[in-house]
């Protein structure tokens, strides 16, 4: 029988071949065996290489396009948006979106190549022989599969999208919790705070575990299914005395249709998940960019710096779009001459962030228009206009690189100082001076490393070196300690010299700075004009500067 089937490696006759020539044909016969074990070892892996990379590179550059989305849209979405959530469709979506791509990239061909090859042989044997026909009345069981992959394919997506949701919700608390790690401690929150982890983490795991009971019902109902066709061709094979060497081919045919009907059933379910989390994801790249650029920008050169408000409104919305009751500002018309410093008082809620907040555009107004020397901001580029504006906050963001990096963010054409002359200016150089490694220390996560007051010295001092015609500053000098303070409003009062300013007054004292003070309550101007003239005839003006420079002592009048 060996010599049958290898004739040339076992020669019959003596001296036939010699033994090299043996060796080596054997070694050329065995030698296929191995050879395709390679090649399909290989083109298993580029296959799962190419698939995962494609995979990756198209999450990518997802990934980045609702990042670079982020950027565009207006603050007023991130107000009515949770941190966390965003963090967890940016990573979380994408990374679930990734999997199913490199999960189902694979048997998106090679399933329904297989179903159509054993579909194409069931048929064959149907048609070649009349005792055969009864395997295309097993075959109708591959459409009734059809029915549960709809049905469950629908509810799987509603439970992902779930799921996600709360999976944002969860990263959002823990986001929150390492943003207030001061006041968690401080008011001894640490066991509050697990409650709400834990609760949030439940809440994700119940939807999770949702997910995982529709993605796995789907395999047992076809295999259910697949079993009753196998049975039913069973059966008909015995009835018409069909032999045993013409059933086991049907039988193994049947098997190759059923399973990959069973296993693209899989795919939709993945393809379910996949889609919930790309729902989310295409909630931002939807979302309308109501802070545009314009399709001709005007020139923004030689600004003489008059600002104009005409008409103006503001609405907060919330999560759903809903606008808040009350506007923030209503029907505001203003003017602030060239070079002009004026301050906006009155109580938490009046407007006067709101308002500060239109200038470089953060937002726009709801109605009306602001014009700035006689131009629309919607008619300047997004990128000039922020150029113009210098912004001092009163609690300033800084990023955990170097303090030159963070003074040098304000570059702009019109800076004309050096970073050590802007530090100096703003009285920051004593003690950048300190630090180890001077201006090139490090500040740490929002600048964590530095006091109050030295934050807010940082930011004017990046004011100082942007040099924009136009200033906002939030109540520059809350943080300061006494002996700082004089010195700051007195570089303060260099800074705004020939600017056009937005000073919002928190303590009456930064009021020597203005030349002129609107008074502010529930989105409308009920003051404007001198300190001496708002005393005599602006009461809620009167009464909040009795109140500070009498009971509370220069305390602050809070936020807007």
């Amino acid at each position: 029988m060996t010599k049958e089937i290898f004739p040339k490696i076992f020669p019959q006759e003596p001296g036939e071949a010699s033994s090299v020539a043996k060796f080596w044909d054997l070694a050329l016969y065995v030698a296929w065996f191995p050879l395709a074990f390679i090649a399909r070892g290989m083109c298993g892996y580029f296959n799962t290489h190419l698939i995962s990379y494609c995979g990756a590179r198209v999450l990518e550059r997802l990934r980045f396009e609702v990042f670079a989305k982020l950027q565009r849209l207006p603050r007023s979405y991130f107000q009515r948006k949770k941190g966390g959530d965003l963090l967890s469709r940016v990573f979380s979506d994408t990374g679930q979106l990734q999997r199913t791509v490199t999960s189902v990239g694979n048997d998106l061909i090679k399933q329904p190549v297989t179903f159509l090859g054993a579909l194409s042989v069931l048929v064959y044997m149907a048609m070649s022989s009349e005792q055969m026909a009864f395997v295309l009345l097993c075959l109708l069981v591959i459409p009734l599969c059809v029915f549960p992959v709809r049905r469950i394919g629908k509810l799987l997506m509603g439970r992902a999208l779930r799921m996600q949701e709360k999976a944002g919700g969860m990263t959002s608390v823990f986001s929150e919790n390492l943003s207030a790690v001061t006041e968690v401690r401080a008011f001894n929150l640490q066991e509050r705070e697990k409650r709400r982890f834990r609760q949030a983490s439940e809440k994700y795991v119940r939807a999770h575990m949702k997910v995982v009971k529709y993605g796995n019902m789907l395999s047992p109902i076809i295999e259910v299914l697949s079993s009753i066709g196998v049975a039913a061709a069973i059966f008909q094979a015995a009835r018409l005395q069909v032999g045993l060497d013409e059933v086991v081919p049907v039988i193994v045919a049947l098997y190759m249709a059923y399973d990959p009907v069973k296993k693209l059933g899989g795919i939709h379910n993945q393809v379910k998940q996949g889609l919930a989390s790309l729902e989310r994801l295409e909630d931002i790249l939807n979302e309308p960019e109501t802070v545009a650029e314009p399709e001709e920008p005007r020139d923004i050169r030689n600004l003489r710096g008059e600002i104009r408000f005409e008409n103006v409104s503001y609405h907060y919305f919330d999560e759903k779009g809903e606008p808040a009751k009350a506007p923030a500002l209503r029907n505001l018309n203003l003017t602030l001459k060239a070079g002009e410093t004026v301050a906006l008082v009155g109580p938490s809620g009046g407007g006067k962030t709101t308002l500060a907040s239109l200038l470089p555009r953060f937002d726009d107004p709801t109605e009306g228009r602001i014009l700035l020397d006689g131009v629309d901001l919607r008619d300047f580029s997004l990128k000039a206009l922020r150029d113009a504006v210098a912004i001092v906050p009163q609690r300033p963001f800084l990023f955990d690189e170097s303090v030159r990096q963070n003074v040098e963010l304000g570059r702009t054409k019109r800076t004309d100082l050096q970073v050590e002359e802007a530090c100096k200016t703003a009285h920051a150089h004593e003690f950048v001076d300190d630090f180890t490694e001077s201006y090139e220390q490090r500040l740490g996560e929002d600048g964590n490393r530095l006091s109050g007051g030295q934050l807010q010295r940082l930011a004017l001092a990046r004011a100082f070196f942007k040099n924009a015609p136009i200033l906002v500053l939030d109540e520059a000098t809350s943080a300061l300690d006494s002996d700082n303070e004089e010195r700051i409003r007195e570089a303060m009062n260099e800074l705004v010299q020939g600017k056009t300013t937005l000073l919002i007054a928190h303590r009456f004292s930064s009021l020597k700075l203005a030349d002129r003070i609107l008074v502010m309550n529930k989105g409308v101007v009920v003051g404007d004009g001198t300190h001496d003239y708002l005393y005599r005839q602006c009461p809620l003006y009167k009464r909040l500067y009795d109140r500070q420079t009498g009971e509370a002592n220069e305390e602050p009048l809070g936020d807007s």
